[in-house]
C-alpha cells in the first residue's frame, strides 16, 4: 500500500467510515501487510472511554450490551462493539453468535459490531484484542464496548485493556458469594447484578454491597433487567461518569500491553497446524514425552 493510501485509509478510519474499519480490523487481526505500518501511523483518542463487560456465560452479557447500545445510539452517541467468542481448541472455530443476539440493532448507524475469536487465549481475551482496540480508538467513536466470556482469567485479562471493567452476574451466584475472591475488586469497577427481577437478587446485591465495604473499596453495585432495560439509565450515567486511573496502576497495564505485543510477535513464526503435525509424529513413538518434544522442537524452529 503506497504512503499516499495509508493516509487514505488513516483518514477514513478517523472519520468513522465502517467498511474502512471492518477492513482495517481483518489486516490486524490476520496480521495481514499493512497492518504493522497501520497500527504506527494511527492518531489514538486515549481519551476515548473503553469499557469491559465479562462475567459467566448466561449472566445476560450481551442483552446488556444490548440495552447499553440502544440507549446510547438513540442519543445520538456512536459506540464500537468489540465481542469475543469462545474458540473450539478442535477446529480453531468461533461461536460468533453476538451479531445473531444483537440482530434489532445490526442495521444501527451509529453502531459498529465485529465478533473476534479468542483463538485458544487461556482467558477470553485475544491477543490481538489490544491492537483491534486501538484501530477503535483512531476512529470517532464515543464510546467502545469489549464483551467477552468469562471463563476465569478472562476478568483479569479484561481489566487490562479497558478503562472500566464491569461484571455481571446473576441472583443465582448468591449462594456462592463467599467464594467470590476479593481480588475480583482489583478487576471490577462495578458489579450488575442482572435478571434483578428473580428471586434472591435484592439479598445477593446486599451481600455484594456489604463485601465491597468490607474490602473498603468504592466499587457500585447496580441491578438490572437488562430484557427490560430497567436499571440500565443509572449504570450508563455511571459509565459516562470520567474515570482517572491511578498513574502506577496505568503504568502497569502499559506494561502488560507491551509484554502482550512482544510475546505476539516473538511467537508470530509458530503455526499450530504445523506444531500439530510435529506432535502428532511424535506420539506415534512409544517414549513421548512432551518437555523434551518442546525443548528439541524449539532448537529447530527457533
Amino acid at each position: 500500500m503506497l504512503a499516499i493510501k495509508l493516509q487514505e485509509f488513516i483518514h477514513n478510519i478517523s472519520i468513522g467510515d465502517f467498511k474502512t474499519i471492518a477492513r482495517a480490523l481483518t489486516l490486524v487481526e490476520n496480521d495481514i501487510y499493512p497492518s504493522e505500518e497501520l497500527l504506527k501511523s494511527l492518531n489514538y483518542h486515549s481519551s476515548t472511554p473503553v469499557i469491559g463487560i465479562t462475567g459467566p456465560p448466561g449472566a445476560g452479557k450481551s442483552t446488556l450490551v444490548n440495552a447499553i447500545v440502544s440507549s446510547l445510539t438513540s442519543d445520538g452517541k456512536k459506540v464500537a462493539v468489540l465481542a469475543i467468542d469462545p474458540t473450539s481448541p478442535f477446529n480453531l472455530g468461533s461461536l460468533l453468535g453476538d451479531r445473531i443476539r444483537m440482530v434489532k440493532n445490526f442495521n444501527n448507524p451509529n453502531l459498529f459490531i465485529r465478533s473476534l475469536a479468542t483463538r485458544g487465549s487461556l482467558g477470553g481475551v485475544s491477543e490481538k484484542t489490544l491492537e483491534m482496540i486501538d484501530v477503535l480508538r483512531a476512529s470517532n467513536f464515543d464510546l467502545i464496548i469489549i464483551e467477552t466470556v468469562g471463563v476465569g482469567q478472562s476478568e483479569i485479562e479484561i481489566a487490562g485493556l479497558a478503562d472500566k471493567t464491569i461484571l455481571v452476574l446473576v441472583p443465582e451466584a448468591g449462594d456462592e458469594i463467599q467464594h467470590i475472591k476479593s481480588g475480583l475488586m482489583e478487576v471490577a469497577n462495578a458489579f450488575v447484578v442482572n435478571k434483578a427481577d428473580r428471586e434472591g437478587a435484592d439479598s445477593f446485591a446486599n451481600s455484594l454491597t456489604k463485601m465491597v465495604r468490607e474490602q473498603h473499596q468504592k466499587i457500585p453495585v447496580f441491578k438490572t433487567v437488562a430484557e427490560k432495560s430497567e436499571g440500565i439509565t443509572s449504570l450508563i450515567k455511571w459509565i459516562e461518569k470520567p474515570f482517572e486511573q491511578d498513574s502506577t496502576r496505568r503504568n502497569i497495564l502499559i506494561t502488560q500491553k507491551a509484554l502482550k505485543i512482544i510475546q505476539q510477535k516473538k511467537m508470530a513464526h509458530i503455526k499450530t497446524d504445523a506444531l500439530y503435525s510435529s506432535i502428532a509424529d511424535a506420539m506415534k513413538g512409544s517414549h513421548f514425552n512432551i518437555y523434551r518434544f518442546v525443548e528439541e522442537w524449539l532448537k529447530i524452529n527457533d
